[in-house]
């Protein structure tokens, strides 16, 4: 497993999957910005909000992609709007075909239930009533998809696929600190 006891990137696993101190700032920051959305911390549902724009969801997919390409990691980034509709599909050169589909259902998952796609995976992880997620519907327990937001609503989602679980964050979190820093 490549995550310590806190749900945070290790920097000695980091060095031993090949992640930058860079990238693992940037995941962390993100990490830690979609801590707010443990569901028993929220006061307030998360309301979606209107579609991210073509414009703005190749901007996070660009982001995503350099994250990538810096690392060499060949990935399938997807971006969904706020109904959960394929907006962008990027798949990089040398990237596997399965990671198409898995990077839309990280998409899909994340903006569906309003939270990045680690939590499935956590809860899956620790067993008991966790493994409930085993029967429900479009959820994907793979790290590797996270809400876009902007103006406190919920956008769209970014989904990345073609590496170890924890890569992919790393790209995801790359392409969602892009729509942090101006949206």
């Amino acid at each position: 497993m490549a995550l310590d006891g806190s749900g945070d990137l290790c920097t000695v696993d980091a060095k031993r999957l090949g992640i930058g101190a860079q990238s693992v700032r940037r995941y962390r920051a993100v990490h830690c910005h979609f801590k707010r959305f443990d569901v028993s911390t929220i006061a307030q549902p998360i309301p979606y909000g209107a579609p991210v724009s073509l414009d703005t969801a190749r901007r996070v997919a660009a982001a995503a992609e350099a994250e990538a390409a810096a690392n060499g990691w060949p990935m399938v980034i997807a971006v969904v709007d706020s109904g959960a509709n394929l907006v962008v599909l990027l798949k990089m050169d040398m990237a596997q075909i399965g990671s198409v589909a898995v990077a839309q259902a990280k998409a899909k998952s994340a903006v569906r239930f309003k939270r990045p796609t680690k939590v499935f995976e956590e809860a899956l992880a620790a067993g008991g009533l966790g493994l409930r997620l085993l029967a429900t519907e479009g959820v994907c327990p793979l790290e590797g998809g996270l809400p876009l937001m902007h103006a406190g609503q919920l956008i769209g989602a970014i989904g990345v696929s073609g590496m170890q679980s924890t890569q992919d964050a790393c790209v995801a979190a790359a392409g969602a600190s892009a729509l942090t820093d101006g949206a």
